[in-house]
């Protein structure tokens, strides 16, 4: 019991550390991984485990792919795509050192000027920059909305296996 309860508490401390960009869902993961490789006993099952490995790898992809594909449906060229993702990526580096929002506001940040400084540098400029910036800054936060939101069900799953 006692071990589930701890397991629950891993869960709940990795969900805002996904949020603010940190691998928390693969962090929960490892820590029920250690804990069934341990404990023979574990309730956990490894199907359980192969499939929160599968789901947290489909949140990375999204994460990593959605910020350009809004870049693109708001007009942008594909420099604009990544710059966005070089740009999320950096904003959420240099956000770090401010407590617990940083990192979430600096990825946010760093998408939009990275989108809007690749597209204002690109040769062909049929798009509005500041329009794909915007594109660029609403794919990040369905980014993290997603991986959070697949970081939940990843715990429902694993959780789920210990219980019963």
């Amino acid at each position: 019991m006692l071990s589930t309860t701890l397991l629950a508490l891993g869960a709940l401390i990795s969900l805002p550390l996904t949020a603010v960009g940190l691998p928390g869902t693969w962090a929960f993961i490892a820590g029920a991984c250690l804990w069934k490789s341990l404990d023979s006993t574990a309730g956990i099952s490894w199907t359980a485990l192969w499939i929160a490995i599968a789901l947290a790898t489909v949140a990375e992809v999204l994460e990593w792919t959605l910020a350009s594909r809004y870049t693109a449906k708001y007009g942008g060229s594909r420099r604009a795509g990544w710059g966005a993702l070089i740009g999320g990526v950096i904003g959420a580096i240099v956000g770090v050192p401010i407590p617990v929002i940083g990192s979430i506001i600096g990825s946010f940040a760093g998408a939009f000027l990275g989108a809007l400084i690749f597209e204002y540098t690109a040769t062909d400029r049929s798009a509005n920059p500041e329009r794909v910036a915007w594109g660029a800054l609403v794919g990040r936060v369905a980014a993290t909305g997603t991986k959070v939101a697949i970081g939940v069900v990843v715990s429902v799953v694993v959780l789920a296996s210990a219980i019963w």
